[in-house]
């Protein structure tokens, strides 16, 4: 039977997390980038080993991809890879275990199959586009908040000053994980309500948890509620908002 695109990446995403965990925690070589970010030798270690494994299985796939350079033949793929290879590289670097593998599948625009990994905490976030969204193989499913007040909510301080709530911020209760990726999967488990971040995001941090998490019945736009697309020119989004589609409603009307 032909292997499955959920397979393919599962199975790269678990191969890449033992690369990555080699350098966890050692003293690795680490650049800046521009924007102030760092790099590490085990981002560009897990990226050359992931591309190799998924373009090899998938040629006709393009590529995108944080540590690759931008290929824009991309844009002209009905399907392309849509890759982090550690999400949340300050954790990995601080030896905290809350960083990820963050890998999609889009076609046309859209993800279709996702696998957010996180190899310290053992946890393994799946979905496939119809076919719901689990955790370790288990189905998993977001919270009935529907209330602002009280919710808990994945964001930046900065994220919740007044001056960026018009309609009155709500009582909020602030939680963080540097993770992008890792915080969508949070919300997709019910262990969170809601993810915010008022700036661009960009598409390896956001792919790969926009299906998990809508797999569990959560809606993602940006703050404005456009929807977001894939595999785009400038492969970003003008911030994020995720959340159960009541409390969804309710954040954006208060934005």
């Amino acid at each position: 039977m032909p292997e499955t695109d959920l397979d393919l990446l599962l199975g790269a995403a678990r191969a890449g997390g033992e690369i990555a965990l080699s350098y966890w925690q050692t003293d690795v070589s680490v650049e800046t980038k521009d924007g102030g970010s760092p790099v590490s030798e085990a981002d560009y270690a897990v990226d050359a080993f992931l591309r190799e494994t998924l373009s090899s299985a998938r040629p006709n796939y393009g590529w995108l991809s944080e540590e690759t350079e931008d290929d824009k033949s991309r844009l002209s793929r009905e399907t392309v890879f849509i890759v982090d290879p550690i999400d949340g590289t300050r954790a990995f670097l601080d030896g905290h275990g809350t960083w990820a593998l963050s890998l999609a599948v889009v076609r046309r625009g859209q993800p279709i199959a996702a696998v957010v990994h996180l190899p310290v905490r053992e946890k393994t976030y799946t979905a496939v586009d119809g076919m719901g969204a689990e955790l370790n193989g288990a189905p998993i499913s977001a919270s009935s908040r529907s209330e602002p007040d009280g919710a808990g909510v994945l964001a930046s301080r900065s994220a919740l000053s007044p001056s960026r709530w018009p309609g009155g911020l709500p009582r909020l209760e602030r939680h963080w994980r540097p993770s992008l990726a890792y915080r969508f999967c949070l919300v997709a488990e019910g262990r969170f309500d809601a993810v915010l971040t008022l700036r661009s995001a960009w598409e390896w941090d956001t792919a790969a948890g926009t299906l998990i998490a809508a797999e569990a019945g959560v809606k993602t736009t940006d703050p404005g509620g456009r929807a977001l697309t894939f595999n785009s020119e400038p492969a970003e989004a003008a911030g994020i908002l995720s959340a159960p589609p009541a409390l969804h409603a309710a954040l954006s009307a208060r934005l």
